[in-house]
């Protein structure tokens, strides 16, 4: 299925995008789709994808990556069924699994030299015919420290092997991908980025959240509109900027 207004909201593992999309349900008229994290850590009682990509990732890199694009399409379309007018804003896309994650996993030796061609030729054929291009890009921008702190926080007990070193290089190919726009596809090569310092906590602050609010309806205008009544009055005089 097609879905012709999707915005995908990207960034580093643990910067907050889930939080982040629920800001954006209490804020904006569109239809949020949130990482499929319950069908890579319970696939239909034969294991947990998640725990084992962490505990093996050399064995595990490619059938999670494989895995992770099938069921991020999956979840777009079934969220489309309900509403197939809606604008759909989405954690993370395709195209972080393969600028961010994939590559990362073939330059680190978890994914063989045969395995990469082999993600690399389904994945341009798919996205070449299968999907639309996206209409924007939302990258959340927070440094590996800061991601660090808040994966902690949050406590996922797949993730407490993740260290500072791997969240610094998942950091330098998302900075690769959508500040420098290196390597990628001519598919994406004209979608609009919208960078968004998320260093400064969002989760507490109203006027935090309802300024990047505002950074994303400036940027994509009426495509993403206001939900009634999403914000109580805001002062400009107290808001912190970007």
């Amino acid at each position: 299925m097609k879905h012709k207004q999707q915005f995908f909201v990207e960034g580093n593992i643990g910067v907050g995008k889930s939080t982040f999309l629920r800001v954006v349900q209490d804020s904006l008229d569109c239809q949020m789709v949130f990482e499929p994290h319950e069908k890579w850590q319970d696939i239909n009682g034969a294991g947990n994808l998640l725990h084992h990509f962490y505990e093996d990732t050399k064995r595990w890199a490619y059938t999670f990556q494989s895995y992770a694009f099938i069921t991020r399409v999956m979840e777009q379309d079934t969220r489309a069924l309900n509403n197939p007018n809606a604008v759909q804003v989405v954690e993370r896309s395709v195209f972080s699994d393969r600028y961010c994650f994939a590559q990362l996993a073939t330059e680190a030796g978890n994914m063989n030299k045969l395995e990469w061609q082999i993600y690399q030729h389904w994945f341009d054929w798919l996205i070449g015919a299968h999907m639309d291009k996206p209409a924007g890009f939302i990258y959340l921008r927070t440094s590996p420290e800061t991601c660090l702190t808040r994966l902690k926080k949050r406590a996922r007990s797949e993730e407490t092997g993740v260290s500072l070193e791997y969240l610094t290089s998942l950091h330098q190919k998302h900075e690769d991908w959508l500040i420098h726009g290196k390597s990628i596809s001519d598919k994406i090569s004209d979608v609009p980025v919208l960078v968004l310092d998320c260093d400064i906590d969002f989760e507490h602050s109203l006027i935090r959240q309802t300024e990047l609010i505002r950074q994303i309806t400036d940027t994509f205008g009426p495509v993403l509109q206001r939900a009634p009544a999403a914000f109580p009055s805001f002062s400009p005089q107290v808001a912190l900027q970007l």
